[in-house]
């Protein structure tokens, strides 16, 4: 691995108390390497970011489901009620019920969400797990091929093979590293100018599979995170973006022009993926005011703002 680089640093009273390390790659309209930052040929574990990606090979199988549902394949949800309806319809689609998810069961990632939960006295469940779109998708897949749905998470499964080769050509890179992701289903790896390369080709597709899960994450950008998410509020400022943000603190953008971005931190720290994103946006001289304000890590002393943290590059 190279050396690792200082992308962000934690200010506080003036002083710098702190870093981040990590790496950032931006791509030209041309889907070129404009500029990058660390380690951003070296294979990395992209953890949700590839979710957009898995359900461009589900579609290329045969999955075929309404935007928004398509959206929540995509997803890493907040388990907000529409969430859960939504993994609930995907599953109903195929004849399937929740019984059939191998999610973890897991609290909504939503505070506000989660807090609901508990209140009502309901216990984790795999439904609530922020992956169960993505599973209910890819049981849905399974029953449109006829596959076995006890097996679905196996990498040797043909929905699993399927999509791992789908993964590869979107990509450009061959996968260096199978892994097995918090979910459960198999974790594919790239480079960040691989998984860049990879939202770009879905970005600028004017037609097919890429076009459909791309114009999905565009019209229903909440499906894909949450109400109250900054990856929201960042699609929201940007028409024609897609995105996605992913466990260890990775993050992949692209633009309908060709222009994309990913990035990761080598401590995972999630605070920092949105300021850092926000500042390799303003770098490649895309300035909005919301956007910039998905950028902003105020820190707090007794109860009022003292400090930063601020990208470095």
């Amino acid at each position: 691995m190279p050396a690792p680089v200082i992308v962000a640093e934690i200010v506080r009273s003036g002083f710098v108390e702190g870093h981040h390390y990590g790496s950032v790659v931006a791509l030209a309209s041309d889907g070129s390497v404009d500029w990058s930052v660390g380690a951003v040929e070296t294979a990395v574990l992209p953890r949700s970011c590839n979710k957009p990606l898995q359900a461009l090979g589900m579609v290329r199988l045969g999955l075929d489901l309404p935007d928004d549902l398509l959206a929540l394949a995509s997803a890493s949800h907040s388990g907000e009620g529409f969430h859960l309806d939504g993994a609930r319809r995907i599953l109903a689609s195929a004849g399937l019920t929740e019984a059939a998810l191998q999610t973890p069961p897991d609290w909504p990632l939503d505070d506000a969400a989660r807090e609901d939960a508990i209140r009502d006295g309901r216990a984790k469940d795999p439904i609530s797990m922020n992956c169960s779109g993505k599973h209910a998708a890819m049981l849905a897949t399974c029953v449109v091929n006829g596959w076995d749905t006890a097996s679905y998470l196996d990498p040797a499964h043909p929905l699993q093979t399927g999509i791992a080769a789908t993964f590869a050509e979107v990509t450009g890179e061959p996968v260096e590293v199978s892994a097995v992701d918090g979910c459960g289903a198999p974790l594919l790896s790239t480079s960040l100018v691989g998984l860049a390369t990879a939202f770009r080709t879905l970005a600028v597709a004017q037609a097919g599979a890429e076009k459909r899960v791309a114009d999905a994450i565009r019209a229903f950008p909440a499906y894909v995170s949450g109400t109250r998410r900054d990856e929201l509020a960042l699609l929201t400022a940007l028409p024609g973006a897609i995105g996605k943000a992913g466990a260890e603190s990775c993050y992949a953008v692209a633009l309908p022009d060709g222009r994309a971005f990913a990035l990761k931190t080598d401590d995972g720290a999630p605070r920092v993926r949105p300021v850092l994103m926000a500042a390799a946006l303003r770098r490649s001289g895309i300035h909005d005011a919301a956007v910039d304000a998905t950028g902003v890590l105020t820190l707090l002393g007794g109860g009022r703002p003292v400090g930063e943290i601020r990208a470095t590059f």
